[in-house]
């Protein structure tokens, strides 16, 4: 039985977005998939429909002479039962998927957990490295005006990136 607050995440990198269009009912089962260029994010209620949704994809990969860049491929698992150990997701070439505890896509940081959570580590990091360069190259040569404007249109996108896909909290 399918716990429908139980999901499973796998990214599969380089891919082609035109073969999972045919995909998305499998044994009646609705699975849903984000797209972007070449990178496709496969959201499945259980390990099972993943692994099948991936050897589907593998045939249809194989048939336009193209394979799946399993150095670049994922699993990370979002539900009540996140910390669960489970089986590993094999290929048809037994391949095997790595279970993470964090994954990034599109430049946003998820993380393994009982809720969709994305982590701003990355971010946080970014924007300090952002500003302290702009500090290391200007220092007190600038006027605060010029400084906060650097930080404004430099720095602050670099946090801000992605944030919109992250439910935040107060922790």
């Amino acid at each position: 039985m399918v716990n429908k607050d139980e999901y499973t995440i796998c990214i599969c990198l380089p891919f082609i977005w035109m073969t999972l269009v045919n995909f998305a009912l499998l044994n009646g089962q609705l699975l849903h998939y984000t797209v972007y260029a070449d990178d496709i994010l496969v959201i499945s209620p259980s390990v099972t429909y993943t692994e099948r949704l991936l050897h589907r994809c593998e045939q249809e990969l194989s048939w336009l002479d193209m394979n799946i860049n399993f150095n670049k491929s994922c699993c990370l698992r979002i539900g009540p039962r996140c910390d669960i150990v489970c089986e590993a997701v094999t290929s048809s070439c037994n391949r095997r998927l790595p279970w993470v505890s964090n994954m990034r896509y599109l430049g946003v940081h998820f993380v393994q957990s009982r809720t969709l959570k994305c982590s701003l580590d990355a971010a946080k990091r970014g924007f300090y490295r952002a500003a302290n360069s702009i500090f290391g190259k200007i220092g007190r040569i600038a006027s605060e005006e010029v400084v906060l404007q650097l930080i404004k249109s430099k720095c602050v996108p670099v946090l801000l990136y992605g944030l919109e896909a992250c439910a935040l909290s107060k922790s």
